[in-house]
């Protein structure tokens, strides 16, 4: 039901408020100020907020401001606001880098100290509740006319079978003609690979052995020592490594094909660590084999880690050499080839295949790897899916596994151009991978072309949408002060309150475990429609409270003591003096969300039964970890208007 102001507030506004009124017959800025003094009076009304929510903004004390460039939910309730170097070169070359704890409950804040770089990292929850976050920058792009030394990927061979090899960070190669170029990081190159081949006589008699070596290869950035043309090239050629003398300037040597002096894309890091929730530290693991910067990782059934895409040490997207982390051993191995766009959304389906929704944030030529389909990881196959309007228009689009996950449906919303295009669609596409032959077919549109949307699935089945920007980055003042709530089962949008802040790139939102949505970050190309002062980052956090709160007062539904594990059946437990108002029970993965990218949140229906006596309620959890992934969760309940209760954290093994 629409809201309307009472008879009162009218006479109010029309008696009182008269001389405002006749102000504004004749200056524009007196219309303005009353219908802003309006719309604050309508959306601070209760029958308002019951039936569109409403938006609050969190007190952030000023040490704690920070550019959240991802945020993650952990299963302390506390929410992890990773900030890195914060898209700040200044800060980069400062060695500044951030993150703070922020708890929603009692509203405290917590400096944590980082080790690396984690701008544009990759995260993703573990088994155990940690959070793996790995990649991260090595070095801020520079761009066309700007790079005033000629650079690019050098391949350091090493010809040596008997041990590997360290060049460290300022290392010299020198080229036929003598121009030098300095290495930009430390670089390994492992032994050369011995083997060795039998072969026989035509009398069948064995030959002696022959070894044949094959030499090992790792790749740095290189810059010229000098200015200058001379430091220019685009032909193969071998490189000298000064300083190395003997046998070792024999085995080791640089390989180049082209230096230049184009734009020089960001590069990424190998380092990874996992972030120990109640220790409230990062502690490192085995690094990755590739450099990963706006890498993708996803859990998989048994509770290992994909890591996926990214931006390497030289600039280039990683070619399609994926890996895999495994949390017991803390270590990387080799993963099934294919090629992905940066921030891929790979979403873990029933049966352990991942759908590859084609939205993604942004790195990777136009014509390579957009489409979506699914992922076979046994067979490594991939199987492409049809259907999808604006198919051009997928970077920066958002997209979720629509509740609850055994509906095994995709929804991608909104989206724009390659690159920096001012293209924007209003498209949502929805597929239902339980059909034998799915495809892609259009759902109801947003109210305009939408890049940046952050969706939030809540524990009433409803998707929760906010924000985003009509241009590339906020250009030419495009963020979208709107939200809506998705409703599957009638598949259709309803209009929710107007946040105050506008978020389009670098922003996130999550669900929070008492029901409300939080909001963080944005990153705006311009502060102006002129496209004329430089964008700020967006350091404040608002918070939505959805309308079933405010409905719900503080009448909701209460699970009290229970197990925080599932039994040997799958099942849990709970007291609650409110078993005969519940109806439904819903398991939500907790957000680990950048750059409009967040593989981790599902929600999971569950088998509910309730005690005799009234008192009790249990809860059944599928077996099929490819539809609920071990990990922490939290569990919700609803009564039959869909008043959530706030969660308890259950850990599935």
């Amino acid at each position: 039901m629409a809201y309307r102001p009472s008879q009162k507030f009218k006479k109010t506004l029309l008696g009182s408020g008269a001389v405002v009124v006749l102000a504004a017959l004749n200056a524009p800025a007196a219309v303005s100020f009353a219908e802003e003094k309006y719309h604050a009076y309508k959306i601070a009304q209760p029958g308002y907020k019951r039936v569109f929510g409403s938006w609050t903004p969190v007190d952030v004390p000023a040490p704690y401001s920070v550019n959240a460039i991802h945020a993650a939910l952990l299963h302390t309730g506390k929410v992890l606001l990773i900030a890195g170097s914060g898209n700040s070169q200044k800060n980069f070359d400062a060695g500044t880098f951030e993150t703070v704890l922020w708890d929603p409950v009692k509203n405290t804040f917590k400096k944590i100290p980082t080790p690396e770089d984690f701008f544009c990292a990759g995260h993703t929850q573990l088994p155990d509740g940690r959070l793996l976050v790995a990649g991260g920058t090595a070095r801020y792009e520079i761009l066309n006319g700007e790079v005033k030394k000629a650079g690019g990927g050098m391949r350091v061979k090493n010809e040596s079978p008997d041990k590997a090899v360290t060049l460290r960070k300022g290392t010299v190669f020198r080229s036929p003609s003598g121009v030098e170029y300095v290495s930009k990081f430390d670089v390994t190159v492992p032994k050369a690979k011995r083997e060795f081949e039998i072969s026989y006589f035509k009398s069948g008699q064995m030959k002696p052995w022959q070894t044949k070596i094959t030499a090992a290869e790792a790749r740095v950035f290189v810059e010229a020592r000098k200015e200058g043309p001379q430091a220019l090239t685009t032909e193969a050629a071998q490189y000298e490594v000064v300083g190395l003398k003997g046998e070792a300037a024999d085995n080791v040597y640089g390989l180049a094909q082209k230096l230049t002096t184009e734009k020089q894309d960001f590069q990424g890091i190998k380092s990874a660590y996992e972030f120990d929730p109640k220790a409230e530290k990062y502690i490192p693991v085995a690094p990755m084999k590739d450099a990963r910067w706006y890498p993708t990782l996803v859990t998989l059934q048994d509770g290992k880690v994909l890591a996926v895409s990214g931006l390497n040490d030289v600039g280039d997207v990683v070619p399609g050499d994926n890996e895999i982390y495994d949390p017991t051993t803390k270590k990387w191995s080799e993963g099934p080839f294919r090629y992905f766009p940066t921030y891929p959304s790979l979403f873990l389906t029933k049966g352990g295949k991942l759908l590859y929704s084609g939205s993604n944030a942004g790195y990777g030529p136009a014509e390579k790897g957009r489409e979506p389909g699914l992922w076979d990881l046994k067979k490594n196959s991939f199987t492409k899916l049809g259907g999808l309007t604006d198919a051009d228009q997928l970077e920066t689009s958002a997209s979720l596994m629509l509740p609850p996950v055994q509906n095994q449906k995709v929804m991608v919303l909104g989206g724009g151009g390659v690159g920096e295009s001012s293209k924007s669609t209003a498209r949502t596409s929805i597929i239902d991978l339980s059909k034998d032959s799915p495809v892609f077919t259009d759902g109801p549109a947003l109210p305009q072309g939408t890049r940046y949307l952050s969706s939030v699935l809540l524990p009433d089945d409803t998707v929760f949408t906010t924000g985003g920007s009509e241009d590339y980055r906020g250009r030419s003042g495009s963020d979208i002060l709107k939200a809506q709530f998705y409703d599957p089962r009638s598949n259709a949008f309803a209009e929710a309150a107007e946040p105050t802040v506008g978020r389009n790139y670098h922003s996130e939102a999550l669900l929070l475990p008492d029901g409300r949505v939080a909001t963080f970050g944005s990153d705006p190309l311009f502060d102006d429609k002129d496209n004329t002062k430089l964008g700020t980052f967006e350091q404040r956090i608002e918070v939505f409270t959805p309308p079933y709160l405010h409905k719900a007062g503080d009448d909701r539904p209460v699970l009290g003591e229970g197990s925080r594990e599932l039994d040997q059946n799958g099942r849990a437990t709970f007291k609650t003096k409110d078993a005969g108002r519940i109806t439904e029970a819903r398991l939500m993965r907790p957000s680990a969300v950048t750059h409009t990218t967040d593989v981790e949140q599902r929600s999971v229906e569950l088998g509910l039964t309730k005690g005799r006596d009234g008192t009790t309620v249990t809860v059944d959890v599928p077996r099929d970890r490819t539809l609920v992934p071990p990990g922490w969760y939290m569990l919700f309940v609803t009564d039959a208007n869909g008043i959530p209760s706030e969660a308890k954290w259950i850990q599935v093994d």
